[in-house]
């Protein structure tokens, strides 16, 4: 791990413990224990399912043959798990979901590649989220600071994220480079010369399957702020949806800008303060909320993590199996 990473992830975890100590840990563990066992297991077994439909909406844009649905929807927990769990980017969770794809039959390219774009209709997806949540802000809220902000945060994205199509498409040689040096303690070196233009332009030649990868994850991404407002009725607060999409959008836009924390540990906390704020969330309680959706990321996440890690063991052993008899025939 960087030391750029680690130094990132001490501050963030500094920065989230003081929040938490300056509003009062007991207030906060007040919020955690009113949603009840019951109400946290419905919050993991709610997100299992969102989780799933943005698996499926991996699978929808990938070529026909790669894979099956099962396929992409583990290595959709794998890559959240990764992203919610270990000290790492949003990048080490990308390749270690491509990874665990590549256990079930698919090639390592066609995992890349199609990773590569899923990113992208999900980027896709958030901005549209985002600037369904700054139109709600506009309406509620009028003369909230962050409006100017998250504009021109919208304006900039799309410019983003249209340049990054056009490199996939133009420059799909640039991108291997990218994804070589990404990947390069992760994946055998074979893997890494196979050529990603030809598995970018099927996916790509295919403009109903992205629009229908678009669609799943714009409603993941609301299905995720509806998952925060049924949390928030087990606690006890009533929050109009409309406020809760609001905070939960613009969340999510905080977290992408400070990609470079890993878990955006600390960052999420005083974003749920800040944004809390606007529509009278008291800190205790955005707080609280933050802590839950860490645990159920640890809760689904530390056995997604070991089961894959089991499935990778098994793999290995049985390589090695076929070169040892590989190596005793030729003897």
């Amino acid at each position: 791990m960087k030391l750029a990473t680690i130094l990132a992830a001490i501050a963030g975890l500094i920065l989230g413990t003081a929040i938490v100590a300056y509003y009062g840990f007991g207030a906060v563990a007040e919020g955690l224990v009113a949603i009840g066992w019951g109400g946290f297991a419905v919050i993991c077994a709610y997100h299992l399912v969102v989780m799933a439909a943005l698996g499926i909406a991996w699978y929808v844009i990938a070529p026909k043959g790669e894979g099956n649905a099962h396929t992409y929807v583990f290595g959709r927990l794998i890559r959240d798990s990764g992203s919610e769990v270990l000290p790492l980017s949003q990048i080490g969770g990308f390749i270690m979901g491509a990874r665990a794809a590549s256990l079930f039959g698919i090639t390592l390219s066609v995992a890349i590649a199609t990773t590569v774009v899923d990113v992208t209709m999900e980027v896709l997806g958030q901005l549209a989220y985002t600037a369904l949540g700054l139109a709600l802000l506009v309406q509620f809220r009028p003369d909230a600071d962050l409006i100017y902000p998250v504009s021109i945060g919208i304006v900039i994205g799309v410019a983003g994220i249209i340049g990054f199509v056009l490199a996939q498409r133009r420059g799909a040689a640039l991108i291997e480079k990218l994804s070589e040096r990404i990947v390069a303690s992760w994946l055998p070196a074979n893997a890494r010369t196979h050529p990603l233009q030809q598995a970018l332009d099927a996916i790509y030649a295919h403009r109903l399957a992205l629009a229908m990868g678009f669609l799943l994850h714009l409603l993941g991404w609301i299905a995720n702020a509806i998952e925060a407002w049924i949390a928030l009725h087990f606690m006890g607060v009533e929050l109009s949806l409309a406020a809760v999409l609001v905070i939960e959008s613009l969340l999510y836009a905080i977290r992408s800008v400070a990609f470079a924390v890993p878990n955006a540990v600390g960052v999420q906390e005083g974003a749920y303060v800040m944004l809390g704020a606007l529509f009278g969330l008291p800190p205790e309680t955005a707080l609280a909320l933050s802590l839950l959706k860490r645990a159920r990321d640890l809760t689904i996440g530390v056995p997604a993590l070991l089961v894959w890690q089991t499935i990778e063991g098994r793999a290995l052993l049985r390589r090695r199996a076929v070169e040892r008899e590989t190596g005793s025939m030729s003897e």
